[in-house]
């Protein structure tokens, strides 16, 4: 037994020769650290070697060899990518000894991508796609039609050598495998007619490297092959899936097929990405600029040089404003997707926002926008659809798996293309052009003004909860009951006014809060501007219900809030007043006919009494009514003082005086404010005090009957 051990070792180590040392030093790298190249070893990385695969097949399509491109999923877990390009070489590459399909599937960093090679522009950069996926995969199989002849070649986990299938119809990556010891072969393995030419390759995931459960997302492949239609115009992508459905949408042969092919380009991808109706046409904008930058460059000797080369950057770019307010956007660099932006999408937006800055200025009288309003970027994105597309060679990203575009120079020249061509289309003497164009300004203008009252409503609320959850104003003159059913709030005119209701009140249950004068007109200001005036900020803290939508009945600090101002034309627009502000921010109290106005006197009649009784006062509320007071008591031949005392404000009244005709329960008059006199008080004071002047005059006219001629207005 131990004979039979010692010569199976033997046997190993000899078959283990530096030529496998070769092969294998740079792709165990991957193997061991598989994170580094493909992002993690679930689907998501699955799919990232799928997608390496394909982007070389698209990149032939790019260089103008080729226009279709087929992906198959097979049953067994493998996938296959076909497509018609020029293949990959066949031929010895001079400086290793092996041919152009074993270079390409074994060494890294090394393809037709670097300095002038093949490619101008690829997806593929960092030259290490294939030989990743080669050195990940239990088995690869490629095959080459090239020179009137089918080449091909196997590899197990990035070791070329030769499988022993079974059936070689049904390929295993679990059939016996040899690899190459003294030197790699290329096989042959038939024929094809001259001039065609083309390249397939399909692998078997090694289920050492991925996580069980990862698999091939054919939804995602879907999406990416309509995505890579869209951006490489006249290319056809199919997709075949042969894997079981459990929904049963499939062909006849148990398989489901999707073939994408857009020669409209990125125009298209956008009116397919768009989820909102258009405000303009969808613009197409292209450009191209030039920079410098250093690189190392191969020699003829091996070594490599700084130098500084040439590059030429192309941008193509579509986009169109919606009626929504969802952004889309999507960027690209050789067709890689770039989901995390960049340079090139920095350069789209600094190009965008310097634009539209300028001609929002330009227009700002027109616009009605005010000099301290500026445009921000999310007001310029706001509907917007577009895809952006850059092309250069070798750009800098940032890690293999291409999220974010690196390259400095790319954010300037992006930024002069999109200045360019809007400032094109925006100056264009064409009538839908200008519609368009005065349209898009539009929508960032009302984007504008929308995020800033946004920003001011946010400030208002802030401001609003602070203010109800302050202490009390120090002015209230607050009652001992605790009883919101039995206490009254009154709402006096001025501190002359409060002095003497100060006298007048019962203080068990009676509260007193002064105001200066005529209060905040809330009828046509904001809610800002009325949280920010000082008396309906103290009138909203002293009752202790909040206001507007916020406003709770229930937490109200009084029974009963009465408007006690003076009996004159100033009183009652003082009432208005406050009539208004409670409609608008506490209407439940109205509802609840929890608002009261007092009725104070306007005269103060003293009847002399006969003989020796006392005089009598009476206490007349309007001109008609003292007049007909006076009357009365000549008809019946009573002498009463004269002057005759007229209150020309509450504060002229003796706190006795005030107590016995505005105050005391048992003598006063209150008038209970319905909803319909709130409702008509904020009609009027809408005519009267409002910001249409048109009805306003209207009014004047038919109530005073002058003149229409002589009214300047």
């Amino acid at each position: 037994m131990a004979a039979s051990n010692s010569a199976a070792s033997t046997s190993a180590s000899s078959s283990y020769s530096a030529r496998h040392l070769s092969v294998l030093e740079g792709l165990e790298a991957v193997r061991k650290r598989p994170g580094m190249y493909i992002g993690s070893t679930d689907s998501r990385g699955l799919m990232h070697c799928l997608w390496e695969v394909i982007d070389n097949s698209v990149d032939e399509a790019l260089a103008g060899h080729g226009d279709a491109i087929d992906v198959v999923l097979h049953a067994d877990a493998s996938v296959e990518v076909r497509d018609r390009a020029r293949g990959i070489p066949v031929d010895i590459e001079p400086k290793t000894g092996l041919s152009g399909v074993e270079v390409v599937f074994t060494k890294l960093h090394a393809g037709g991508k670097f300095g002038s090679g093949s490619y101008a522009a690829s997806g593929g950069l960092h030259g290490v796609g294939a030989s990743v996926v080669n050195a990940l995969s239990a088995r690869l199989d490629v095959e080459v039609d090239r020179d009137g002849k089918t080449w091909a070649m196997s590899f197990h986990r990035g070791e070329p050598g030769v499988f022993a299938d079974a059936d070689p119809a049904s390929p295993s990556p679990d059939s016996p495998f040899t690899p190459f010891v003294a030197g790699s072969e290329l096989r042959v393995a038939g024929k094809v007619a001259k001039g065609v030419t083309g390249t397939r390759i399909r692998y078997w995931a090694d289920p050492q490297i991925f996580t069980r459960g990862a698999g091939f997302q054919a939804d995602d492949l879907v999406q990416r092959a309509r995505q890579t239609a869209f951006l490489v115009p006249g290319l056809g992508i199919s997709i075949r899936d042969e894997r079981s459905r459990a929904d049963g949408a499939a062909d006849a042969g148990g398989a489901t097929t999707e073939t994408f092919r857009y020669d409209g380009g990125i125009s298209e991808f956008v009116d397919f990405l768009a989820p909102d109706a258009p405000l303009t046409d969808t613009w197409r904008m292209q450009g191209t600029g030039t920079f410098t930058e250093t690189v190392p460059v191969l020699q003829e000797n091996g070594h490599m040089v700084a130098t500084e080369v040439e590059r030429e950057c192309a941008v193509d770019l579509a986009l169109r404003w919606g009626t929504g307010y969802e952004t889309v956007f999507r960027s690209f660099v050789n067709i890689i997707a770039t989901p995390k932006g960049g340079t090139h999408q920095a350069g789209f937006e600094q190009g965008l926002m310097r634009f539209l800055r300028t001609q929002v200025e330009q227009n700002a009288r027109r616009l009605k926008v005010g000099a301290n309003e500026k445009l921000e970027k999310e007001d310029l994105l706001a509907g917007l659809t577009a895809v952006l597309t850059v092309r250069l060679a070798e750009p800098q990203f940032e890690g293999q798996t291409k999220e974010v575009l690196g390259t400095p120079a790319v954010r300037a020249i992006v930024a002069s293309v999109v200045g360019k061509e809007l400032a094109a289309r925006f100056g264009s003497p064409k009538r839908d052009d200008k519609a368009q164009s005065a349209l898009v300004l539009e929508k960032v203008v009302s984007e504008m003004k929308s995020r800033i009252s946004a920003r001011a409503h946010k400030e208002t609320q802030r401001r609003k909860n602070a203010l109800e959850s302050s202490s009390l104003p120090a002015k209230l003159v607050d009652c001992r009951s605790n009883d919101v059913a039995q206490s009254e709030l009154f709402i006096v005119e001025g501190d002359s006014a409060l002095g003497t209701a100060k006298l007048a009140r019962d203080s068990e249950f009676q509260a007193l809060l002064p105001i200066r004068g005529k209060i905040l007109n809330v009828q046509k200001a904001s809610v800002s501007d009325m949280l920010s005036n000082a008396e309906c900020a103290s009138i909203i803290q002293v009752i202790g219900a909040g206001s507007g939508r916020t406003f709770d009945l229930e937490q109200a600090r009084y029974g009963k809030v009465i408007i006690m101002s003076d009996a004159d034309v100033d009183g009652a627009h003082i009432r208005t007043l406050l009539l208004t502000l409670f409609y608008r921010y506490m209407r439940p109290m109205i509802e609840e006919g929890r608002i009261y106005a007092a009725v104070p006197p306007l005269h103060r009649v003293v009847v002399n009494g006969a003989g020796a009784r006392k005089p009598e006062v009476i206490y007349t509320y309007s001109e008609k009514e003292l007049h007909g007071v006076l009357a009365a008591l000549k008809r019946s031949n009573r002498r009463y003082q004269d002057p005759i005392q007229r209150y020309k404000g509450l504060g002229e009244m003796d706190a006795d005086q005030l107590a016995e005709t505005t105050m005391s329960r048992n003598g006063r008059t209150l008038r209970r404010v319905r909803v319909e006199d709130a409702d008509a008080a904020a009609r009027t004071f809408e005519l009267l005090m409002g910001n249409e002047v048109a009805p306003r005059k209207e009014f004047i006219i038919a109530g005073e009957g002058l003149d229409r001629g002589r009214i300047d207005v």
